[in-house]
């Protein structure tokens, strides 16, 4: 366990601040920068993961409020009150109603939701169990393919599919779950590439991963076999919880594209350094 001196605890609210604030901006960044960059400061991926899913358990609902009440996304239900819901379900049937009054982009945090169970449990179980060598590794490797993706599919532009969001869901909740990382630039890149506007893309997936990491630190719970370290987790869930106000502000006027191409540069030189670290 690291001694947290006054200097290293403002140095981590920081740097939970600005990976945080880029994450709720651009829909990515997060644990993709921040895991990498504990792991070269010396504490180990079970130090980490669990902290980076705990504080963004609660700064990724509180992304997608501010993204929804800001106008960068559509994630309320036409019908709330609970006693005409129960007169639509009994007039439409359940399919029917969800159809009808749930937005597109809540259907999609929904989805990639449920998909996060499966992902997220089969991750945790191999992080709990592999040795950490090969948990950095695939860190590593996931961070740079991550980052090249980003750079590939800038202005690529495919047809919506519920079936990509799908494997999306999947493959992004397992990169979550074993690396705390990785998810952003999966699923905020694929609503991209699958037709969704780039601002309502970072909405839907900062409440989705809000979501999937309440499943992830569940699972780290019941199936960690050592009590979880978690001392670094009251000053990362700060500076995290603290960027999120400015995120959802600056969606509406910054130029995602040059951002974007700052976080895929930003990531390959992490996941490049984090496999040269891990093999030496």
């Amino acid at each position: 366990m690291f001694e947290l001196s006054l200097g290293l605890i403002v140095g981590l609210v920081i740097l939970a601040f600005f990976c945080e604030y880029f994450d709720s901006t651009l829909g990515m960044g997060y644990g993709t920068t921040l895991t990498p960059l504990l792991l070269i400061m010396g504490y180990s991926p079970l130090q980490i993961v669990p902290v980076v899913l705990i504080s963004e358990l609660f700064s990724g609902l509180l992304a997608g409020f501010l993204h929804h009440r800001e106008g960068n996304v559509d994630l309320k239900p036409k019908t709330l009150n609970f006693l005409a819901i129960n007169q639509r379900l009994g007039e439409l049937g359940h399919i029917e109603a969800f159809k009808q009054d749930i937005p597109k982009h809540l259907k999609v945090a929904l989805l990639l939701t449920l998909c996060s169970v499966v992902g997220t449990v089969l991750a945790v179980f191999l992080a709990v169990h592999l040795p950490k060598f090969w948990i950095k590794l695939y860190i590593g490797i996931l961070v740079l393919a991550m980052g090249i993706v980003i750079l590939v599919c800038l202005n690529k532009n495919f047809d919506f599919s519920w079936k990509k969001i799908i494997g999306l869901g999947l493959l992004a909740s397992f990169n979550k779950g074993i690396s705390g990382g990785g998810y952003g630039p999966v699923v905020t890149s694929g609503q991209i590439l699958s037709g969704i506007e780039g601002k309502s893309a970072v909405g839907i997936t900062s409440l989705a991963e809000g979501l999937t990491c309440a499943v992830g630190i569940t699972c780290y719970l019941l199936l960690s076999q050592n009590t979880l370290d978690l001392q670094l987790t009251p000053f990362i869930m700060a500076g995290a919880i603290l960027s999120v106000p400015f995120s959802a502000k600056s969606v509406k006027i910054i130029n995602e594209k040059k951002l974007k191409l700052s976080i895929a540069v930003l990531t390959i030189v992490l996941g490049t350094f984090t496999i040269i670290n891990t093999l030496h």
